[in-house]
């Protein structure tokens, strides 16, 4: 087959280099590529992925690279390819209008549009005669009907534009006392309550669900929802969906067992997942959750860090162009490396021969904890355990790796950063300090500039692409969190200059809500994220941002601002608790009375670093006593440890 390269060659996304080669006339998404299709008349393409995606990788081998298809697209469009990791923009806008077409959504995305970019047909992923189908069928209602077409890009531009909208603020009243327990009460009908997460499949671990629930849990002492809680997290380090050798979560298990993994692990996923488990770790004590924090930041320490200090992004599912393979086992590999100590290691990690998937495939899964099983079998000790692992990482290494894709997000490392601090707190392992202030002074080095305006990538030396909502929001989370170990006053100055920054530039203050997109944007609509999904919404986290602050910084405006956004999406958020956990977080948060905590910075009062949440925040003063304020009120100062200590318990 002819050799070809086109405009992706250029690019420093992994997603776009992966397609440089194909016979398809791909661009990157630029202003250009629409005005060439205005002066060829001729419909876009806007084709989004990522390089982890496995069905994007399908789809370019059946379709992106076959030479049929790739003269036809040529001929009739001008083909943008769109990495959505770098652009969470431009996914939203399309991905919306695919849902409003057809109720689903996923990737591979491809949506097509006229030449100023409103939609008129999409969906995800398309086998390559039904592909062509539509190819033919779009250019020729183009082509005999160009007036029917416009008029319906236009209606349904207007629908994208409307949803997820709120155009005028809601007025402010009292949160009402039943709203948190009705939202449980139905997100309970949905919970399994046997192997945890939700109770259809795929399963993915959505973390500010269970972070939520873990304080409720607390809070409202309700041990079911403690249970559940526990038992998913349990579930989940036991299952497939975790590299039971290497660390780290898979993005989702296609089954209701979390047994079988869709094999890619993302940052976003695994940075958020370390403070869940260090949340759930400090409240149980249990060493089975210490082992996933310790096995994953492994994982990130080994494989994930650049040179500058930044993450990378994500790793594929594929290696070999097959699904899985670096991380599968058969039985006589497992032989061959662990000798003796094969039988009872494949008990305990293929317990009643549950880990086979296919083709004389094993995924490696437990169904008990290394302290369960030792119970057991008394001879088998942790150490003993971590000695085969250690065999069997080091034979996979040997394997050829799946793909990393080396941009650093941002956003991306700014959840982790609020990880590892939890990790920390949890822990009082100094290593995750370590990385967590490391990738802290890569934001601060990298991604940054003088007036606060961030970058959302970087890639091969180079900071790209200005920043969207979820990089501010989450910047300013992980630097308030970070305050609050160190006391460190530069970090809470320079949470407190992105958050003017953010009211600046991506607030509207008609709505009391923010943009996802800066007022320097080029889409055809402005979107506001409101449903909290595997990322918790950027609304929802600049809401408990500006709580935060309002505390920290001593700005009630910020706190009148964080009620106003909670105020807009309260009515009907009990229906779908999945989708407004982080919201209920803030609800919690508003009706449990947040506590303020201001300490010395000296030696002995740094106890109380590691109990910050976000119900008691942690701030700092140059005074030699401390004072805690909750609902108006302030304590008499205190001099001694023990009585702050004594003060808390007694709240």
């Amino acid at each position: 087959m002819e050799q070809y390269t086109n405009e992706l060659i250029h690019e420093s996304s992994l997603y776009l280099q992966q397609h440089a080669h194909n016979p398809v006339n791909w661009v990157p998404w630029s202003k250009e590529a629409f005005e060439q299709a205005e002066k060829e008349n001729k419909l876009v393409l806007v084709s989004v992925g990522y390089s982890a995606c496995h069905w994007c990788h399908v789809m370019e081998h059946e379709c992106f690279e076959d030479e049929e298809v790739a003269a036809l697209m040529n001929k009739h469009f001008v083909c943008i390819k769109v990495d959505r990791e770098e652009r969470p923009d431009v996914d939203q806008v399309y991905m919306t209008a695919v849902q409003l077409m057809t109720q689903r959504g996923g990737w591979p995305l491809n949506c097509f549009t006229i030449p100023n970019g409103k939609p008129i047909y999409g969906g995800t992923y398309f086998p390559k005669e039904q592909w062509m189908h539509v190819l033919r069928s779009l250019e020729h209602t183009y082509r005999t009907e160009p007036q029917k077409v416009l008029e319906y890009a236009d209606e349904l531009s207007h629908g994208v534009q409307q949803s997820d909208w709120i155009s005028v603020a809601e007025q402010v009243k009292p949160f009402p006392e039943d709203k948190l327990p009705e939202l449980v009460r139905r997100w309970q009908q949905r919970m399994d309550m046997v192997e945890g997460g939700p109770t259809s499949a795929p399963k993915f671990p959505l973390p500010s669900n269970l972070e939520f629930l873990l304080h409720y849990g607390v809070l409202a002492q309700n041990d079911a929802v403690t249970e559940y809680a526990n038992l998913t997290l349990r579930k989940m380090a036991l299952g497939g969906i975790y590299d039971q050798v290497g660390g780290g979560f898979s993005r989702y298990s296609v089954d209701l067992l979390w047994k079988i993994p869709h094999f890619e692990k993302m940052l976003y996923d695994n940075g958020q997942l370390l403070g869940v488990y260090a949340q759930a770790y400090q409240q149980t004590n249990l060493p089975e959750y210490k082992r996933v924090l310790d096995q994953t930041l492994g994982w990130l320490e080994r494989e994930m860090l650049s040179e500058e200090g930044g993450l990378f992004a994500a790793q594929d599912a594929d290696s070999e162009g097959v699904e899985g393979k670096y991380y599968v086992w058969t039985p006589s590999e497992i032989e061959a490396a662990l000798g003796e100590n094969a039988s009872w290691f494949w008990s305990l990690y293929n317990p009643g021969n549950k880990g086979y998937w296919e083709h004389q495939q094993w995924v490696l899964l437990r169904n008990e904890t290394w302290e369960e099983f030792g119970a057991k079998n008394p001879e088998v000790t942790p150490a003993k355990i971590q000695d085969q692992l250690d065999t069997l990482l080091h034979i996979r290494k040997k394997r050829i790796a799946p793909g990393t894709d080396t941009k650093c997000l941002t956003a991306w490392n700014a959840l982790t950063i609020t990880g590892l601090v939890e990790a920390f707190k949890a822990t009082e392992d100094h290593s995750y300090l370590k990385l967590a202030l490391q990738q802290a002074r890569w934001i601060r080095n990298y991604q940054v500039e003088a007036d606060f305006q961030l970058w959302h990538t970087r890639q091969n030396g180079r900071s790209f692409i200005d920043g969207f909502l979820d990089d501010y929001a989450t910047t300013i989370q992980a630097f308030l969190n970070l305050y609050q170990v160190t006391g460190n006053d530069e970090e809470l100055k320079f949470a407190e200059s992105l958050c003017a920054y953010t009211l600046k530039h991506f607030f509207d203050p008609q709505s009391g809500m923010f943009y996802f997109t800066s007022d320097n944007h080029d889409l055809i609509a402005r979107k506001m994220e409101i449903n909290d999904n595997v990322i918790p919404s950027t609304n929802s986290i600049m809401a408990n941002n500006l709580l935060t602050l309002s505390l920290l910084s001593d700005e009630l405006d910020y706190e009148n601002k964080s009620k106003q956004l909670l105020q807009n999406v309260i009515e009907g958020m009990e229906q779908y608790g999945s989708g407004y956990s982080n919201w209920a977080l803030l609800l919690l948060r508003f009706q449990k009375e947040v506590r303020l905590l201001t300490i010395p910075r000296a030696e002995e009062w740094k106890v109380f670093r590691k109990k910050s949440s976000p119900f008691l925040l942690v701030r700092f003063s140059d005074d030699s006593d401390a004072t805690v304020c909750a609902a108006g009120v302030c304590s008499i100062p205190m001099v001694h440890v023990r009585e702050v200590e004594d003060y808390l318990e007694n709240l």
